[in-house]
């Protein structure tokens, strides 16, 4: 008796079957180490993810004004032109403003005569006192000449009148003596008359000289004056060259030549290359954010670019409080609505891309909160 083999047409079935098995049951405990690995990433990494689509980047752009007024005469900025800090942008017509320098350096000169001619009066002045010193010295002598003279001349009288008293000397004698003490007497008193006028003369001297010195006071003033009108006369006159305040990229430009420009009207921004970003979280997402924790964004107008960054800092307060009209809740049909709290995150430096990075560019923004 012999065995017979089973058909080929069961076998074949039965290996399939248990091909499909391996294969399904390889691909459940795929599945589930793949469910496992995610769950513990997660774990110890996603759910530490704060994630918003409602990102921007943002840059301080500077807007460029006039700081006084008058026609442009040249304009050499270009649309989307690369600027460097200090470059010349345009140049407002200056013949005016070096009219008014000129006209204030001839302040400053006219002020400076008058300083010097204050300076020359006082100068005289005090000349004029030492003269009027050696003048009285002068009458002080002559004074007392004449008070000797006088004493000479009252002792000679009272000798002839002791010797006319006793008739020794003659009538004669007595007359000359008494004339001779009369005019000695008078002699004295113009003598202190004049000295008395000098020294008063002194005193006038004096108050000519403090009134000469104001008056130098009052010219040195006008010429700190002037020169400060002068001063401003020359900024003036700089401010007709428009320069760029920082480095960056010209946008927004609104200046022609020949445009008459008043003083702070905008005539460009100037778009700086540090861009950062601004998210805006939801008041529930920001809890366990803090300055310093690393962010991941992604560009969407850069296919995606993956840039790293790091929270900056908070607003202090929601987006809603800066708005141009702020919500009022104040009322009876109250509705809660979740408020947005602007985060800035600054970028690292040194990453792929950055340059072509523009403010406004939307952002998707993923702050790591496990690292504080």
């Amino acid at each position: 008796m012999t065995d017979t083999p089973a058909p080929a047409s069961t076998a074949a079935p039965a290996r399939a079957m248990t091909r499909r098995r391996v294969l399904i049951y390889a691909t459940s405990v795929l599945a589930g180490l793949l469910l496992v690995a995610w769950c513990v990433h997660w774990w110890r990494n996603g759910r530490f993810q704060i994630e918003t689509d409602d990102a921007y980047l943002r840059a301080d752009i500077v807007t460029v004004a006039p700081r006084i007024s008058g026609y442009l005469a040249e304009v050499r900025v270009q649309d989307n032109q690369a600027l460097k800090a200090g470059d010349l942008l345009a140049s407002i017509e200056d013949p005016d403003y070096q009219a008014h320098v000129d006209q204030a350096q001839a302040a400053v000169d006219e002020a400076l005569a008058e300083t010097r001619a204050q300076q020359a009066r006082i100068a005289n002045l005090a000349a004029r006192q030492r003269q009027q010193q050696s003048l009285i010295a002068e009458v002080e002598g002559r004074a007392r000449a004449a008070e000797a003279e006088s004493r000479q001349a009252n002792q000679e009288d009272r000798r002839q009148r002791h010797l006319a008293a006793q008739e020794v000397s003659s009538a004669q004698q007595l007359e000359r003596a008494q004339a001779d003490t009369r005019k000695a007497d008078a002699a004295l008193a113009s003598a202190r008359a004049a000295l008395a006028a000098r020294r008063a003369q002194v005193a006038i001297i004096d108050t000519e000289q403090q009134f000469a010195q104001a008056r130098h006071d009052k010219a040195q003033a006008a010429v700190a004056q002037a020169r400060a009108r002068l001063a401003l006369a020359r900024i003036d006159l700089q401010h007709t060259q428009i320069r760029s305040p920082v480095d960056g990229t010209a946008g927004q430009r609104s200046l022609r030549i020949g445009q008459y420009v008043e003083a702070g009207a905008p005539l460009l921004a100037v778009v700086p290359e540090a861009a950062y970003v601004v998210a805006n979280y939801k008041e529930t997402q920001v809890d366990a954010m803090r300055p310093g924790q690393p962010a991941h964004i992604e560009v969407d107008a850069l296919g995606g670019l993956e840039l790293k960054g790091r929270v900056d800092s908070f607003a202090p307060a929601s987006g809603a409080q800066f708005a141009l009209l702020p919500p009022d809740n104040a009322t009876g049909n109250f509705t809660k609505i979740v408020q947005r709290m602007p985060v800035r995150i600054r970028l690292e430096p040194g990453q792929p891309r950055a340059a072509e990075l523009r403010p406004g560019m939307s952002v998707i923004v993923s702050v790591d909160t496990h690292h504080e």
